[in-house]
Protein backbone atom coordinates (compact mmCIF):
# COMPACT_ATOMS: atom_id res chain seq x y z
CA UNK A 1 0.00 0.00 0.00
CA UNK A 2 2.83 2.25 0.75
CA UNK A 3 4.48 3.71 -2.81
CA UNK A 4 8.44 3.53 -1.68
CA UNK A 5 10.04 6.47 -3.76
CA UNK A 6 13.14 7.38 -1.75
CA UNK A 7 15.15 5.72 1.00
CA UNK A 8 15.23 7.74 3.90
CA UNK A 9 19.64 9.21 4.21
CA UNK A 10 18.47 12.03 6.05
CA UNK A 11 20.70 11.36 8.99
CA UNK A 12 22.92 8.89 7.64
CA UNK A 13 25.91 11.29 7.49
CA UNK A 14 27.22 13.34 10.61
CA UNK A 15 26.20 16.38 11.25
CA UNK A 16 28.08 19.42 12.65
CA UNK A 17 24.82 20.82 13.90
CA UNK A 18 21.51 18.29 14.43
CA UNK A 19 18.58 20.86 14.17
CA UNK A 20 15.18 20.49 15.29
CA UNK A 21 13.16 18.30 13.41
CA UNK A 22 10.91 19.69 10.27
CA UNK A 23 8.99 18.19 7.94
CA UNK A 24 11.10 20.21 5.65
CA UNK A 25 11.64 18.74 1.14
CA UNK A 26 14.64 16.94 3.00
CA UNK A 27 12.08 14.86 4.81
CA UNK A 28 9.61 15.05 2.52
CA UNK A 29 11.37 13.34 0.13
CA UNK A 30 11.81 10.43 2.29
CA UNK A 31 9.10 10.09 4.48
CA UNK A 32 7.22 7.07 3.65
CA UNK A 33 10.47 5.39 4.10
CA UNK A 34 10.97 6.78 6.96
CA UNK A 35 7.51 6.39 8.31
CA UNK A 36 7.86 2.62 6.94
CA UNK A 37 11.10 1.79 8.62
CA UNK A 38 10.42 3.62 11.89
CA UNK A 39 6.96 2.43 12.70
CA UNK A 40 6.58 -0.85 14.15
CA UNK A 41 3.54 -2.00 12.46
CA UNK A 42 2.68 1.07 9.96
CA UNK A 43 1.97 -1.40 6.98
CA UNK A 44 -0.88 -2.52 9.27
CA UNK A 45 -1.65 1.02 10.50
CA UNK A 46 -2.87 1.24 7.12
CA UNK A 47 -4.61 -1.51 6.38
CA UNK A 48 -6.80 -0.77 9.60
CA UNK A 49 -7.50 2.79 8.37
CA UNK A 50 -9.36 1.12 5.32
CA UNK A 51 -11.04 -1.30 7.84
CA UNK A 52 -12.18 1.91 9.67
CA UNK A 53 -13.33 3.87 6.48
CA UNK A 54 -15.29 0.92 5.39
CA UNK A 55 -17.32 0.01 8.54
CA UNK A 56 -17.73 3.72 9.91
CA UNK A 57 -18.24 6.46 6.77
CA UNK A 58 -21.49 7.34 6.34
CA UNK A 59 -23.12 8.93 3.04
CA UNK A 60 -23.25 12.70 2.83
CA UNK A 61 -20.51 13.31 5.92
CA UNK A 62 -16.84 14.79 5.63
CA UNK A 63 -13.63 12.62 6.25
CA UNK A 64 -10.63 14.78 8.03
CA UNK A 65 -6.80 13.68 8.03
CA UNK A 66 -5.01 16.18 9.77
CA UNK A 67 -0.99 15.87 9.21
CA UNK A 68 -1.64 14.10 6.59
CA UNK A 69 2.05 14.19 5.84
CA UNK A 70 2.41 12.19 2.10
CA UNK A 71 -1.08 11.27 2.27
CA UNK A 72 -1.15 7.45 2.12
CA UNK A 73 -4.14 7.23 4.99
CA UNK A 74 -6.58 9.55 2.69
CA UNK A 75 -5.38 7.89 -0.24
CA UNK A 76 -6.61 4.55 1.31
CA UNK A 77 -9.11 5.92 2.54
CA UNK A 78 -10.47 7.54 -0.47
CA UNK A 79 -9.60 4.16 -2.28
CA UNK A 80 -12.03 2.22 0.63
CA UNK A 81 -14.89 4.12 0.15
CA UNK A 82 -18.64 2.57 -0.16
CA UNK A 83 -20.29 5.63 1.21
CA UNK A 84 -21.78 8.19 -1.16
CA UNK A 85 -21.52 12.08 -1.44
CA UNK A 86 -18.25 11.64 1.02
CA UNK A 87 -15.76 15.47 1.41
CA UNK A 88 -12.84 14.15 2.17
CA UNK A 89 -10.59 16.82 4.10
CA UNK A 90 -6.77 16.23 4.04
CA UNK A 91 -4.43 18.90 6.31
CA UNK A 92 -0.76 19.45 6.85
CA UNK A 93 0.99 22.41 7.54
CA UNK A 94 4.07 21.56 5.55
CA UNK A 95 3.76 22.81 1.81
CA UNK A 96 6.08 20.30 0.61
CA UNK A 97 4.05 17.91 1.99
CA UNK A 98 0.76 18.68 0.07
CA UNK A 99 2.68 19.33 -2.58
CA UNK A 100 3.56 15.69 -3.10
CA UNK A 101 0.43 14.99 -2.03
CA UNK A 102 -1.53 16.72 -4.91
CA UNK A 103 1.14 15.15 -7.25
CA UNK A 104 1.14 11.61 -6.26
CA UNK A 105 -2.57 11.33 -5.51
CA UNK A 106 -4.71 13.61 -8.22
CA UNK A 107 -6.70 10.61 -9.50
CA UNK A 108 -8.67 10.94 -5.89
CA UNK A 109 -11.22 12.99 -5.04
CA UNK A 110 -9.32 14.81 -1.97
CA UNK A 111 -9.03 18.30 -0.95
CA UNK A 112 -5.65 19.02 0.29
CA UNK A 113 -5.07 22.64 2.23
CA UNK A 114 -2.06 23.82 3.43
CA UNK A 115 -2.89 24.84 6.79
CA UNK A 116 -2.72 24.33 10.85
CA UNK A 117 -5.24 21.51 11.99
CA UNK A 118 -6.00 23.76 14.92
CA UNK A 119 -7.52 26.15 12.73
CA UNK A 120 -9.59 23.95 10.49
CA UNK A 121 -13.15 23.38 11.13
CA UNK A 122 -14.44 20.15 11.67
CA UNK A 123 -18.10 19.65 10.37
CA UNK A 124 -20.64 16.66 9.71
CA UNK A 125 -17.55 14.43 10.15
CA UNK A 126 -18.09 10.38 10.49
CA UNK A 127 -14.17 10.54 10.37
CA UNK A 128 -11.04 11.81 11.64
CA UNK A 129 -7.33 11.04 11.34
CA UNK A 130 -4.57 11.93 14.12
CA UNK A 131 -1.97 10.04 12.72
CA UNK A 132 1.29 10.27 14.86
CA UNK A 133 0.73 14.44 14.83
CA UNK A 134 -0.70 15.21 17.96
CA UNK A 135 2.40 14.51 19.40
CA UNK A 136 3.84 17.39 17.67
CA UNK A 137 1.37 19.64 19.08
CA UNK A 138 2.08 21.72 22.00
CA UNK A 139 0.21 19.95 25.56
CA UNK A 140 -1.51 23.16 26.51
CA UNK A 141 -3.27 23.01 23.19
CA UNK A 142 -3.91 19.29 22.67
CA UNK A 143 -7.21 19.30 24.65
CA UNK A 144 -8.76 21.75 22.77
CA UNK A 145 -7.92 20.00 19.49
CA UNK A 146 -9.38 16.56 20.88
CA UNK A 147 -12.82 18.48 21.90
CA UNK A 148 -13.10 20.75 18.46
CA UNK A 149 -12.45 17.13 16.64
CA UNK A 150 -15.18 15.45 19.18
CA UNK A 151 -18.16 18.09 18.95
CA UNK A 152 -17.46 18.38 14.89
CA UNK A 153 -17.76 14.77 14.70
CA UNK A 154 -21.23 12.69 13.57
CA UNK A 155 -23.27 10.38 16.20
CA UNK A 156 -21.35 7.34 15.24
CA UNK A 157 -18.74 9.13 13.89
CA UNK A 158 -14.66 7.91 14.95
CA UNK A 159 -11.42 9.29 15.56
CA UNK A 160 -8.22 7.32 14.86
CA UNK A 161 -5.87 8.03 16.90
CA UNK A 162 -2.20 7.00 16.43
CA UNK A 163 0.87 8.27 18.53
CA UNK A 164 3.85 7.26 20.05
CA UNK A 165 4.23 7.22 24.00
CA UNK A 166 5.89 7.22 27.18
CA UNK A 167 5.21 5.13 30.29
CA UNK A 168 5.21 5.95 33.62
CA UNK A 169 6.89 2.83 34.76
CA UNK A 170 10.55 3.96 34.54
CA UNK A 171 11.90 0.74 33.94
CA UNK A 172 8.86 -0.62 31.47
CA UNK A 173 9.80 2.77 29.33
CA UNK A 174 13.31 1.33 29.50
CA UNK A 175 12.80 -1.87 28.06
CA UNK A 176 10.38 -0.64 25.37
CA UNK A 177 12.54 2.12 24.54
CA UNK A 178 15.53 -0.25 23.69
CA UNK A 179 13.06 -3.24 21.86
CA UNK A 180 12.30 0.45 19.63
CA UNK A 181 16.35 1.49 19.07
CA UNK A 182 16.60 -2.16 18.01
CA UNK A 183 13.97 -2.96 15.90
CA UNK A 184 15.35 0.57 14.34
CA UNK A 185 18.58 -1.23 13.75
CA UNK A 186 16.72 -4.33 12.25
CA UNK A 187 15.39 -1.97 10.05
CA UNK A 188 18.68 -0.90 8.87
CA UNK A 189 19.25 2.24 10.64
CA UNK A 190 22.57 2.99 12.10
CA UNK A 191 23.71 3.75 14.87
CA UNK A 192 24.27 7.52 14.09
CA UNK A 193 21.11 7.76 12.49
CA UNK A 194 19.16 6.70 15.35
CA UNK A 195 21.01 9.08 17.40
CA UNK A 196 21.23 12.22 15.64
CA UNK A 197 17.18 11.64 14.73
CA UNK A 198 16.57 11.43 18.26
CA UNK A 199 18.37 14.81 18.91
CA UNK A 200 16.55 16.34 16.38
CA UNK A 201 13.07 15.48 17.83
CA UNK A 202 14.28 16.35 21.12
CA UNK A 203 11.39 18.95 22.53
CA UNK A 204 9.37 18.68 19.22
CA UNK A 205 8.06 15.61 19.56
CA UNK A 206 6.22 15.24 23.05
CA UNK A 207 4.83 12.09 23.62
CA UNK A 208 2.08 11.16 26.33
CA UNK A 209 1.49 7.81 28.29
CA UNK A 210 -1.46 5.87 27.13
CA UNK A 211 -3.30 7.26 30.33
CA UNK A 212 -3.06 10.40 29.70
CA UNK A 213 -4.44 9.61 26.29
CA UNK A 214 -7.21 7.47 27.53
CA UNK A 215 -7.73 10.81 30.14
CA UNK A 216 -8.15 12.99 27.32
CA UNK A 217 -10.19 11.18 24.77
CA UNK A 218 -12.46 10.31 27.74
CA UNK A 219 -12.53 13.98 28.97
CA UNK A 220 -13.53 15.36 25.27
CA UNK A 221 -16.32 13.21 25.45
CA UNK A 222 -15.68 10.20 23.98
CA UNK A 223 -18.18 7.27 24.81
CA UNK A 224 -15.75 4.30 23.83
CA UNK A 225 -12.14 4.03 23.42
CA UNK A 226 -10.82 1.14 22.42
CA UNK A 227 -6.52 0.21 22.49
CA UNK A 228 -7.08 -1.66 18.63
CA UNK A 229 -2.79 -1.65 17.99
CA UNK A 230 -0.07 -1.64 20.19
CA UNK A 231 3.69 -2.14 19.55
CA UNK A 232 6.46 -1.27 21.73
CA UNK A 233 6.02 2.33 22.04
CA UNK A 234 3.21 3.04 19.76
CA UNK A 235 -0.17 2.78 19.95
CA UNK A 236 -3.57 3.53 17.73
CA UNK A 237 -6.86 4.37 19.27
CA UNK A 238 -10.18 3.87 17.53
CA UNK A 239 -12.32 6.40 19.95
CA UNK A 240 -16.37 6.46 18.74
CA UNK A 241 -19.24 9.53 19.58
CA UNK A 242 -21.97 7.68 20.52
Amino acid sequence: MIEITNKDSVFAKPLTTVKAFEFDEEVTRAFDDMISRSVPGYDLLVKMMALYADIFIADNTSVYDLGCSTGVMSRVIAQQLKAENISIYSIDNSQSMIKKCKERHAEYDIQWQCADIETVDIKNASMVVLNLTLQFIKQEQRDALLQKIFNGLNKGGILVLSEKVNYDDSKQQKIMTELYQGFKKVQGYSDLEISQKRAALENVLIPNTPAEHMHRLRKSGFDQVFDCFHCFNFVSYLAIKL
